[in-house]
């Protein structure tokens, strides 16, 4: 196949071309037919009435009086396509413009088109008639030359292809044009995606704000392009962070290991530094898992597992799961719930991000405080949400937004044993599950909030 055949331009014109040039016969000739179809109509409805009124005539004085209405209809008005025959029992002319009565014709048959000669010409012509025979046996033929018919139609078949040529032209104009208006579209999208391709992540495609599909398109392709660049954005990130946050634990580990292998050291010792590298150890796993978790989150696994979960039993196992930890601390963990909040979601991952602000939560909160987990619904519009809250240092307002990014630390207050993913775990939940996170002042402490949209779940 040549490259213009392989052209989706020509393409879409030929298609076009084809679909006009095969509706506009179709309605051309239906309009061919329906118009001949009028025409014949009426003359024969003007035939039909012409004959009443010559029976008539007839009716009233005889054949005198019927061959002078004939001849009077052929003198005045001069109607030269009006066809005329008034014959006798042997169809000799009385009056009338046909030389005599066709031998072939059977009186009272009808309609009949045929070839016969008129008195005014000296070659035949092909005339649509109607015959019938007279009470006297006399013969009646009126009928119209259709000669002017097919002048008719020639004249209306040359109009209807000329009107289909034109029809075509405007066809391939159009899509044409049609053809431009899409190639530039996609020429936009090429340009951008190309540059995407390059490296230039801040590529967008423009928007001509006609609101058709091509802006809606060019939208939903530029929020895919700005998820990507966020994805870009949090995988570099995640590399700068872990060969920062790992270098150090994981040299911890190998200098721990090192000196555990020194035949010389005593043991005590060496069990120190075995403790200590198993120490160093799990901080690594934990932060690969912690990773591993946020990605398979962003992934959206699991997200067609959904459920409706009930957000004050999934509050009540959490806490209880963690009652025993808050007790070593010298903690207390409260539950506060209100029935029948339902949302749609994962029970197992929305259960990973509550353990996660609990667990940040026993980090920070002093001796003796209380550690709040609540559902709540306070308006019906916003939808319910999952709280938790602690008594300890808080975060200050400037850091909340930073603090739900990856590898975060904030100052030493809040930045004792973890891995800074928690809180991006967290945030990551949300947005699977169409939530957001929100951190605010717990006069003292922290207040994070997981609150789902309205319309997600049903109270019950």
């Amino acid at each position: 196949m040549t490259p213009l055949l392989r052209s989706a331009t020509l393409r879409l014109i030929l298609t076009h071309l084809v679909l006009v040039a095969i509706s506009t016969g179709l309605v051309l000739g239906f309009l061919y037919w329906r118009v001949g179809g009028v025409i014949d109509e009426e003359q024969r409805a003007v035939v039909d009435a012409e004959i009443t009124g010559l029976l008539d005539d007839y009716g009233r004085d005889g054949v005198p009086a019927l061959a002078a209405a004939v001849q009077s209809r052929l003198a005045t008005p001069p109607d030269r396509d009006a066809i005329y025959l008034l014959a006798d029992t042997s169809g000799q002319r009385i009056a009338g413009n046909l030389s005599g009565w066709p031998a072939t014709l059977a009186p009272g048959v009808g309609w009949a088109t045929l070839s016969l000669y008129r008195t005014d010409r000296s070659h035949p012509t092909r005339i649509s008639a109607r015959s019938v025979r007279l009470p006297g046996g006399e013969l009646l033929l009126v009928g119209r030359d259709v000669a002017a018919r097919a002048a008719f139609d020639r004249t209306l078949g040359r109009a209807l292809v000329w009107a289909l040529v034109a029809i075509l032209g405007l066809a391939v104009a159009t899509g044409w044009l049609l053809s431009r208006l899409v190639r530039s579209r996609i020429a936009e999208v090429d340009g951008a995606a190309r540059a995407i391709m390059d490296g230039r992540l801040d590529r967008r495609i423009g928007l001509r704000g006609t609101g058709d599909e091509f802006d809606r398109l060019a939208s939903t392709l530029n929020a895919m392009l700005d998820r990507i660049e966020i994805l870009v954005s949090d995988l570099r990130t995640v590399t700068d962070s872990l060969a920062h946050d790992l270098r150090t634990p994981l040299g911890r580990l190998v200098r721990h290991l090192e000196g555990a292998a020194d035949d010389g050291l005593p043991a005590e010792t060496r069990q120190r530094r075995i403790e200590s590298a198993l120490g160093e150890a799990e901080d690594v796993l934990a932060t690969a898992t912690a990773l591993l978790d946020i990605s398979r989150i962003d992934a959206g696994l699991g997200s067609d597992q959904f459920g409706d979960v009930d957000l004050g039993r999934l509050a009540t196992d959490v806490s209880d799961l963690y009652e025993a930890a808050a007790e070593d601390r010298g903690l207390r963990i409260a539950v506060r719930t209100e029935a029948g909040l339902m949302v749609r979601g994962h029970d197992q991952i929305l259960a990973l991000a509550v353990s996660n602000l609990v667990d940040n939560a026993l980090k920070h909160a002093p001796a003796g405080s209380i550690i709040t987990v609540s559902t709540e619904s306070r308006d019906p519009h916003a939808g319910p949400a999952l709280v938790v809250a602690d008594q300890g240092p808080g975060i200050p307002e400037a850091d909340r937004t930073r603090a739900l990014d990856r590898f975060v630390r904030l100052d030493p207050s809040r930045s004792g044993p973890g891995t800074g993913l928690g809180l991006a775990l967290v945030a990551s939940v949300a947005r699977m599950h169409g939530a957001t996170i929100e951190l605010g002042d717990n006069q003292p402490g922290l207040r994070a909030e997981l609150r789902f949209p309205a319309g997600r779940g049903a109270e019950v």
